[in-house]
């Protein structure tokens, strides 16, 4: 779905979801129900309508999620290109193919020790964490030293099915700008009738995230000011593998540089909102400089 990505409401894709289904689908008849009596149908056939319908949406909603690809090490090519994307190549895409800023946020800053912190909360079966992890771990790398990166793909029964994308489960990351906790809450692995449960979240980051982010994956918390979830549509990845991904990262020219560069720039300029334009040579590079002027008013 080249384009503008869905709204927030729809890509709560979590387990929860999925198991709520059935629920979901009572509401939607019960909606139907409504205008059918309206239009003055017999009470009967309303009845057995409400009963197909719930009956299918049901079992449509019932179906066992597929795995993605397993995680592996990411090959040190990629690592080597998607953390030094040439600062030319982000000047020249600028804000590039985003297509949905973040939201300012408002409440209590996000620092650890002294610096702005970032916190990711993804899940490895999620396509649109799948997107968004290519502009993160860019953007991160301007800053600090990203390391163990892992290279995975996103859930073979989601929207954008088999997303090629990095997984920050078991990454390293050191930096004098900045702090980053990155959690990957969920694998891409079935296990049972739900993905299985990978990293967990203290009890503050817990609050955080079903606070802030109301529990949808990604969730982007940028220094207590900025919310990112979705800036492009996953879509623009699809078919491709890891490396054509990583190499294309040099070409301001393609799609798929133009939407993970333009994503960086948008993450870099909100970091180094919260950091008082620090370090002055990646904040003020002109790339940076362009993608500022989306970010909406810090609160």
């Amino acid at each position: 779905m080249p384009g503008k990505p869905k709204q927030p409401a729809s890509r709560r894709t979590t387990p929860a979801a999925n198991r709520s289904a059935a629920q979901k689908s009572v509401l939607a008849a019960r909606s139907g129900t409504s205008r059918w009596m309206s239009v003055g149908l017999p009470v009967g056939l309303v009845i057995a309508l409400v009963v197909v319908l719930v009956v299918v949406k049901v079992a449509s909603g019932s179906s066992k999620p597929k795995s993605g690809q397993a995680a592996t090490g990411a090959s040190a090519s990629v690592a080597a290109k998607v953390t030094s994307v040439p600062q030319s190549v982000l000047n020249q895409v600028g804000l590039g193919g985003v297509t949905a800023p973040p939201k300012a946020i408002s409440g209590a800053a996000l620092t650890a020790d002294g610096k702005p912190r970032v916190l990711y909360v993804g899940a490895e079966w999620c396509p649109y964490c799948a997107a968004e992890r290519w502009g993160l771990a860019v953007a991160l790398s301007r800053f600090g030293s990203l390391t163990g990166l892992g290279e995975v793909t996103s859930s073979g029964s989601d929207v954008f099915p088999n997303t090629p994308t990095l997984t920050f489960h078991g990454a390293s990351y050191t930096s004098d700008h900045l702090s980053l906790t990155a959690k990957e809450i969920y694998s891409n692995q079935v296990s049972g009738s739900s993905y299985a449960p990978l990293d967990a979240l203290d009890a503050a980051d817990g609050q955080l995230f079903q606070g802030v982010g109301g529990g949808s994956f990604p969730f982007l918390d940028i220094g207590g000011r900025y919310l990112f979830s979705a800036s492009y549509s996953p879509g623009i990845l699809s078919g491709l593998t890891q490396a054509q991904i990583a190499a294309d990262l040099a070409n301001p020219d393609s799609k798929v540089g133009k939407a993970i560069d333009g994503t960086a720039n948008l993450i870099t300029a909100a970091i180094c909102v919260s950091s008082n334009q620090q370090p002055a040579n990646v904040c003020s590079a002109p790339g940076v400089v362009a993608a500022k002027a989306a970010l909406p008013k810090a609160t």
